[in-house]
């Protein structure tokens, strides 16, 4: 199964050969166990300002940074963008009930793939559409050593945001590396989306309550059940990897 995704990729993407040296981390839902306290803080922010919206429908969004889900929300509800003072007031309300709700547990299975990533001597970066300081602060506590901003992606340093492949062509960047020399790991579609449209193999894991189908319809190249399952299979990717090489 890995060596057939891999094929497909390498034809999809015109590339010869996948040759990993960064991985492009998201962060809600991949590194903390945060999407459910998204969603019920913006499903609440939502209705409290009247915007047309269902709980499920911000794991669909998740991905997007907080000025693209605000003008999604109000093009569906009033057919126009949200002014500047509406974006700001509503995430900052948005954002307080984030804090208030979330419990700051970290994915399980999160450490163990970091670890196993870290022991093949790949680069690590954060790539997310968040602007939550509250979980961006709470990165070397949590992750010691595996990520430092100068290599972070964040909803602060973008301009178009996932689903355009901006944030993840900014993290190769960051990584000094090309498309084919990074592996992306994600949890939503629109994330999956971003990743695939940048030329990256992508890998998503679905700790969310959305069907399969939707994350690989999205382009997902592998798809895990959680990242306990990608941490004991990291070996195996790693090898079906080298063994496409020869």
């Amino acid at each position: 199964m890995i060596q057939k995704a891999i094929s497909q990729y390498l034809q999809k993407q015109q590339h010869t050969r996948l040759t990993p040296k960064a991985i492009l981390f998201d962060m809600d839902g991949v590194l903390y166990d945060s999407m459910r306290f998204h969603a019920r803080s913006w499903y609440e922010t939502a209705t409290n300002h009247h915007l047309i919206s269902t709980p499920q429908l911000f794991y669909l969004y998740e991905g997007r940074t907080g000025d693209s889900t605000i003008n999604e929300l109000y093009q569906t509800t009033f057919h126009r963008d949200a002014t500047e003072e509406e974006k700001q007031s509503i995430y900052k309300e948005k954002a307080d009930l984030f804090n208030q709700y979330n419990d700051g547990k970290a994915m399980p299975g999160a450490a163990e793939v970091l670890a196993t990533v870290k022991s093949y001597n790949l680069q690590t970066l954060l790539v997310t559409g968040s602007g939550q300081h509250s979980l961006i602060n709470k990165l070397e506590k949590d992750y010691p050593g595996c990520f430092i901003r100068e290599k972070m992606v964040t909803g602060y340093d973008v301009k178009y945001g996932k689903p355009h492949p901006e944030p993840y062509l900014m993290g190769l960047e960051k990584a000094g590396v090309q498309a084919h020399e990074a592996i992306v790991i994600e949890n939503a579609p629109i994330g999956v989306r971003a990743g695939v449209a940048a030329g990256i193999f992508t890998i998503a894991v679905n700790t969310g309550p959305l069907e399969d189908q939707v994350l690989l319809e999205a382009g997902a190249n592998l798809l895990y059940p959680n990242m306990t399952a990608l941490a004991k299979d990291w070996s195996n990717i790693m090898k079906a990897i080298q063994e496409s090489q020869s």
